[in-house]
């Protein structure tokens, strides 16, 4: 299945660079982003029918790297930098993160919630979504799918 996103790199990057708008009105930082793409992984959904098949994300490992997520909300408070909407940091910051470092955080901010969980997978499904339709645009869908089940 290698060769597949071998055959996806060039599109990939296409799509990372039309996608930065999409993050950047989104709950997450393009940090945050990153991250969330580190544990997220393709897949092609029903490849042996070309009426059928479609790209689609795994989401499993994301829950193994959400609390990272507030750990990069506290190192940009620390910095200076505002926490992202949806951050675990909702009351300020700089105070918020020392109150998570001593363990005085007050309920719901002990990092991200099912909230932000779904809201990454929904994000990624997307990026699977916008991923399928350039190869489509491309004209190279076919011969991914065909490399897929190789």
């Amino acid at each position: 299945m290698s060769d597949w996103t071998d055959a996806v790199v060039g599109e990939r990057m296409a799509v990372d660079r039309e996608f930065n708008d999409r993050v950047a009105s989104s709950r997450f930082s393009s940090q945050e982003w990153g991250l969330i793409m580190t544990a997220a992984e393709f897949e092609i959904e029903d490849a042996d029918d070309p009426e059928a098949a479609r790209v689609v994300a795994d989401t499993s490992k994301l829950p193994s790297i959400m609390p990272e997520l507030g750990n990069i909300r506290e190192g940009m408070a620390a910095m200076g930098g505002a926490p992202s909407d949806g951050g675990g940091g909702r009351d300020g910051g700089v105070l918020s993160s020392i109150k998570g470092a001593l363990g005085l955080g007050g309920g719901g901010d002990d990092g991200p919630s099912d909230e932000e969980l779904a809201a990454a997978e929904a994000l990624v499904q997307e990026y699977a979504d916008e991923l399928q339709a350039r190869l489509e645009e491309t004209g190279k869908w076919e011969q991914v799918r065909i490399a897929y089940q190789e």
